[in-house]
């Protein structure tokens, strides 16, 4: 049994195939274009989260400072020396702490030196042997 395709049926064929690709195309073309749109949706319902997060924040950040308003006079005062004795002790750190690093910078300056010194003293003292050396 041999099949012989006419030159109606190829052609029939070839249309089927071109339209079944076709088809094929369009059915991927739709299904990006449904999943980019559900992804805009999400991404603007994040943005409207985030907006409403930064409001809530500002609105936590205005009764903060309202609730600093309704403080006494003495409360007031008690807030303000914390506040300077914190700021008088962050310069205090910082002014250890910079001691600290220019000592341990000092120390390993001077270690060098002497490392270096005794690698003087030693190339010295190689040097005189091989002078001897030569002069024999």
């Amino acid at each position: 049994m041999d099949l012989i395709f006419t030159g109606d049926q190829i052609f029939l064929l070839v249309l089927a195939v071109i339209f079944l690709i076709a088809v094929i195309v369009i059915v991927v073309a739709w299904y990006k274009s449904s999943v980019s749109k559900n992804d805009i949706v999400l991404l603007e319902k994040q943005a409207e989260l985030k907006k409403i997060e930064i409001v809530e924040r500002d609105l936590e950040n205005k009764q903060r400072k309202e609730s600093f308003a309704q403080l006494s006079d003495e409360d007031m005062e008690q807030l303000k020396s914390i506040r300077n004795n914190t700021s008088e002790l962050s310069a205090k750190v910082g002014l250890l702490s910079s001691q600290v690093n220019e000592r341990v910078e000092l120390l390993e300056v001077k270690n060098e030196l002497v490392k270096l010194q005794k690698l003087s003293v030693e190339l010295d003292k190689k040097e005189k042997e091989l002078n001897d050396l030569l002069g024999n």
